[in-house]
C-alpha cells in the first residue's frame, strides 16, 4: 500500500476532524501524535494525519513542526500534503497559519496556495473570500471573544494577507459553481497576476468537491477538513485508491470519563446537559492557581462515583468569567496550568480502569493525549460532522473522542456514548 495523502493539523482535535473527512471518503487513515520518526508504523493507510499542538506555539516551533513534519510525510511516498487549520481560521496577525503556509509553499514548490477553510456540514462557509458561522460573518460569532484567538475580522484575504508573504485573491462562487475546469483556469489566473493565495468560495460539499478535483495536482492544499472531501476521488479515479475502507468502533470494557477544557457556548451547552444527571466536578481555578493539587483530588473523587454512570470533569467558563480569570492570572499561565491538571487527571484514572474517554477542547485534546503517551490513533466511525471515534494504537487500547469545542449538538456526550453500547 501507497501512501497517498499526508496531512498537518494544527492541533489533535483538527486531525481527528480531518482523519474523519478521509475515512468518510474511504480512505484507510491513521493519526499520529507529533512529528513522526523511524519508529512510526503507519500500517497500510493510505492517509497519515500528523497531529501537532501548534495552533498557539510560537511561530518559529510552529513553522519547525510543520516543515519537519512534511518532510517526513513526502520521505514516505505522499503525493500530497494538507496543511489543516480550523474552520473559523483560528489565528492572529502574527500567526500561526501565514507563517506556516509560507513554509510550505516553499519546501513544496508550490506557486500558489488554496486557502478554504469551509465545512458546510458545521455551518462554515465563503462567500466573497468571507467566512462565515451560520448566518454570521466571522467576526459576529462567538469565535470574536476567543480567549486565545479571537476572530475579529471575517475577510480571509485580509486575515490572509496580515500574516503572510504574498497577495490572495478570490476565486467566487460562481465560478465555483462552472466546475473544476473553471477553478483551475481562475486559480491559475491568480498564479499568473502575481497572487500567492487564492480564497476559494464554497457553500456546500459538492463546492468543495469541485474544488478537489481542481487541486489533483497541486503539492500542497490548505484548508480545514472540509477540504479533504474531493481529494480521495482524484486517486480513485487514477486506479492508486481501491475500495472504500468501512471504520470500526473501537471496543472499550471500562469506564466513561468526560474531559472539557473549551469555553465554546457548544461544549457548555453540552456540559449543561449532563451535568445534573451525571457526577459532574469544575476545576477550581483559585485553588489551581495557588498550587493545590486538585488533579489528586479530582481523581480520586472519580474513582468513588458510581461505576455504571459517565463521569464530568470540566474547566469550562463563560467570556466573562475566562476574562476575568486571565486577568487575575495571567492568559498563557493559567491555562497551562489548566490543561497540565486535565491531562494528570487523564493519566491517574485511565490507569485506574476509565478507557472510554471524550476530550472537548483542541488545547485540552493535546493536553490529555500527549499525558498519555499516545503516538498514534486508530480513526473510527463518526459520532458527529467532524468528531469520531477513535482507539489508541500501540499499549492497552483507549478509545478517545475528541472534539472541537464548537463541534457537537447538545447531546454531543451520551450520543458518543450511546455508540459504544
Amino acid at each position: 500500500m501507497t501512501l497517498l495523502v499526508g496531512a498537518i493539523a494544527d492541533d489533535f482535535t483538527g486531525a481527528t476532524d480531518l482523519c474523519n473527512t478521509l475515512v468518510k471518503e474511504g480512505m484507510r487513515t491513521v493519526q499520529v501524535i507529533g512529528v513522526p520518526d523511524d519508529t512510526t508504523d503507519i500500517g497500510d493507510a493510505d492517509a497519515v494525519v500528523v497531529a501537532l499542538k501548534s495552533r498557539t506555539a510560537p511561530v518559529d516551533l510552529a513553522v519547525s513542526q510543520s516543515v519537519a513534519a512534511h518532510d517526513w510525510l513526502t520521505a514516505h511516498g505522499a503525493a500530497q500534503v494538507v496543511e489543516k487549520y480550523c474552520s473559523t481560521f483560528d489565528s492572529t496577525a502574527d500567526g500561526n497559519i501565514g507563517p506556516i503556509t509560507d513554509a510550505l509553499m516553499e519546501r513544496s514548490g508550490a506557486q500558489i496556495a488554496v486557502i478554504c477553510p469551509a465545512f458546510p456540514e458545521n455551518l462554515r462557509t465563503i462567500y466573497q473570500g468571507h467566512l462565515f458561522v451560520g448566518a454570521d460573518l466571522l467576526s459576529d460569532s462567538s469565535m470574536k471573544d476567543h480567549p486565545l484567538t479571537p476572530m475579529r475580522d471575517a475577510s480571509l484575504v485580509r486575515l490572509t494577507e496580515a500574516q503572510s508573504k504574498g497577495k490572495a485573491g478570490v476565486v467566487p462562487l460562481q465560478v465555483i459553481r462552472q466546475g473544476p475546469a473553471a477553478i483551475r483556469d481562475a486559480i491559475a489566473s491568480l498564479q499568473t497576476q502575481g497572487f500567492s493565495y487564492a480564497v476559494t468560495d464554497a457553500i456546500d460539499p459538492e463546492d468543495l468537491r469541485a474544488i478537489g478535483a481542481a487541486i489533483a495536482s497541486h503539492p500542497l492544499v490548505t484548508g480545514g477538513s472540509g477540504i479533504a472531501t474531493g481529494l480521495p476521488d482524484n486517486f480513485r479515479a487514477t486506479g492508486q485508491l481501491g475500495k472504500a475502507h468501512n471504520p470500526r468502533l473501537p471496543t472499550p470494557t471500562g469506564r466513561k470519563l468526560v474531559l472539557a477544557g473549551s469555553c465554546s457556548q457548544a461544549t457548555r451547552q453540552q456540559i449543561a446537559r449532563v451535568q445534573d444527571t451525571w457526577p459532574t466536578r469544575k476545576l477550581d481555578i483559585d485553588a489551581l492557581a495557588t498550587g493545590t493539587d486538585i488533579a489528586a483530588e479530582l481523581a480520586d473523587w472519580a474513582l468513588n462515583t458510581p461505576a455504571d454512570t459517565p463521569v464530568l470533569i470540566y474547566s469550562s467558563s463563560d467570556p466573562a468569567e475566562v476574562t476575568d480569570l486571565q486577568a487575575k492570572y495571567g492568559r498563557e499561565a493559567i491555562g497551562e496550568k489548566v490543561e497540565q491538571t486535565l491531562g494528570r487527571i487523564a493519566t491517574q484514572l485511565v490507569a485506574n480502569g476509565f478507557d472510554t474517554l471524550v476530550v472537548a477542547g483542541g488545547e485540552t485534546s493535546g493536553a490529555v493525549v500527549s499525558a498519555l503517551s499516545v503516538r498514534a490513533l486508530r480513526i473510527g466511525p463518526e459520532i458527529a460532522p467532524g468528531v469520531p471515534w477513535t482507539e489508541t494504537l500501540g499499549g492497552p487500547p483507549v478509545a478517545l473522542a475528541l472534539k472541537s469545542g464548537n463541534f457537537g449538538g447538545e447531546t454531543f456526550f451520551e450520543d458518543a456514548f450511546g455508540m459504544l453500547t
